[in-house]
C-alpha cells in the first residue's frame, strides 16, 4: 500500500501549476465563498480573473459558456443561488 504524506501548509499561499491566483489580493474562491456565489458564478469570476495570466482568449470563452449556462438555469427557474 502507497502512504501519503501530506504537509499541512496554507493552500491559499501555495499554487500547484503557476502564480496566476495566488498573487491576487483576493483568490476567487475565497472571493466566491465569502460571497456566497453558486459553482457558476465562482467559475466565471474565477475565468474572467486570471484570462492576462494564464489561458488568455479560451478562458474568456470558458467564462463566456458558464454564463451561458447560468442564463439557461435562471430562465429554467434551475439556478440555485447562494444566498
Amino acid at each position: 500500500m502507497t502512504t501519503l504524506k501530506l504537509e499541512v501548509k496554507n493552500p491559499l499561499t501555495e499554487q500547484v501549476g503557476g502564480d496566476h491566483y495566488s498573487k491576487l489580493a483576493i483568490q476567487p474562491a475565497v472571493y466566491a465563498e465569502r460571497n456566497k456565489l453558486s459553482y457558476l458564478q465562482g467559475t466565471i469570476i474565477k475565468y474572467v480573473t486570471r484570462y492576462k495570466d494564464k489561458g488568455g482568449v479560451e478562458d474568456l470563452a470558458k467564462a463566456m459558456h458558464s454564463i451561458k449556462i447560468l442564463i439557461e438555469l435562471e430562465q429554467d427557474g434551475l439556478h440555485r443561488r447562494g444566498k
